[in-house]
């Protein structure tokens, strides 16, 4: 247990960091997108590049190569995480899941359903309805660090399961709404990769590599398929075993899983974050910060997230389906709600794949800031008055205690 224990903690460490990697990330790139550097900016990210295998060519931009090349990575550390999670973490009972499995449906549906009131009547803006829905984890972690120990653990790996349900939610989302025409050909022979995946796993094979070069089979298959190509990520990471190793006692999957976070952590998501936060800011005017999609985008982030996630929680709690994680408040809960209001990376990535021309994704990038930062100052603010009030009750205790 103390060791399940020290793990979580050095993931949490390494997400709050992340977190901040990220801010400082994505500061960079409004500031390069503002600047006499903007030229460079874009001219940088619209660099064309291409690998050829004989008839097979794969020929993008490097914003599409980070796009769905980088951020295939990131997906599939995101499906080792929820695999590990639901066969022997936090998710791994109906006791330990319900709680953040019902705030996580409150937070996409609460968000989804403020996007589209503001946009039901525009059949290309109403595309963005799953942008406000998702919840970045570094991002969040990152602003949870920063209050100590005024957040307790079991806070964070609340905030921590809600993430990860939340991204498993916005995986099913992209492979169910933001696919283009499917090649059947493309799409039958990923199918056949992952039979391949499959197939290795139940024979026992445990050696990574072979997973990985057929992953990479299958992200080519994906990518030409008209399927979003990060989804190979996800598929790879399904078949990866989680049993140990018997010559080195280690798992694949957890071996794997701790070999890629700090690259997706520290490069991955930094880079991501730099291609795609680049908001041009010049010429901004009211009517633009508030126009339906923006504005549906901010809103679902920062009221439809808290009223989601906590509403749902308070429901579950108050009838008896879940409890509250022990040592946590009803003000904590409620900052935390807030602080899933961060949607950056996994909403921007939504946006890509929603909206294509350059002044629809500076509205998302916009709605995104807006809704992002509001989420997290406010989540910070209330979870550090909370934290002020658990230190006075538990002063007040010892007071009486030895009066």
């Amino acid at each position: 247990m103390t060791k399940v224990v020290s793990k979580i903690q050095d993931f949490l460490k390494l997400e709050s960091a992340a977190g901040l990697i990220l801010m400082l990330a994505a500061a960079l790139a409004i500031a390069a997108n503002n600047t006499f550097f903007s030229h460079w900016y874009g001219g940088l990210l619209s660099t064309p590049m291409a690998i050829q295998v004989s008839t097979l060519e794969i020929a993008k931009p490097l914003l599409l190569w980070i796009n769905d090349g980088l951020m295939a990575v990131f997906f599939l550390l995101v499906g080792l995480e929820i695999k590990r999670e639901v066969l022997e973490g936090e998710l791994s009972s109906f006791d330990k899941a319900v709680l953040p499995m019902l705030a996580a449906i409150g937070g996409m549906v609460g968000p989804a359903l403020i996007y589209v009131a503001l946009n039901a009547t525009d059949p290309v803006s109403i595309r963005g309805w799953a942008i406000p829905a998702a919840t970045d984890i570094a991002f969040a972690l990152g602003i949870l660090a920063l209050l100590g120990t005024r957040a307790p653990v079991a806070l964070k790996i609340f905030l921590l399961a809600i993430a990860i349900i939340d991204d498993l939610g916005a995986i099913l989302i992209i492979a169910m709404f933001y696919t283009e025409q499917l090649s059947v050909q493309a799409l039958g022979l990923a199918g056949l990769g992952f039979a391949g995946l499959v197939i290795m796993n139940r024979m026992g094979v445990k050696r990574i590599a072979p997973y990985i070069l057929v992953g990479l089979f299958i992200w080519v298959c994906v990518l030409k398929s008209g399927v979003h190509a990060t989804l190979a990520g996800v598929l790879t990471a399904l078949a990866i075993p989680i049993l140990p190793r018997k010559e080195t006692g280690q798992s694949p999957l957890h071996k794997l899983e701790h070999g890629l976070h700090p690259w997706v952590a520290y490069m991955i998501l930094p880079v991501f974050a730099f291609a795609n936060a680049g908001v041009d800011l010049r010429g901004i005017s009211l009517d633009a910060l508030t126009g339906p999609v923006p504005l549906g985008i901010a809103l679902g982030l920062f009221l439809g997230k808290q009223l989601g996630v906590f509403g749902l929680t308070f429901a579950a709690v108050k009838s008896g389906i879940a409890r509250l994680p022990s040592g946590v408040s009803w003000l904590q809960v409620y900052g935390v709600a807030c602080l899933t209001g961060v949607g950056f990376t996994m909403s921007l990535f939504i946006g890509g794949l929603a909206f294509s021309s350059a002044a629809e994704l500076d509205q998302v990038r916009l709605g995104v800031l807006m809704g992002s930062i509001a989420s997290g100052l406010l989540g910070y603010a209330v979870l550090r008055l909370a934290g002020q009030e658990k230190s006075k009750l538990s002063e007040g205790q010892t007071v009486s205690a030895t009066g």
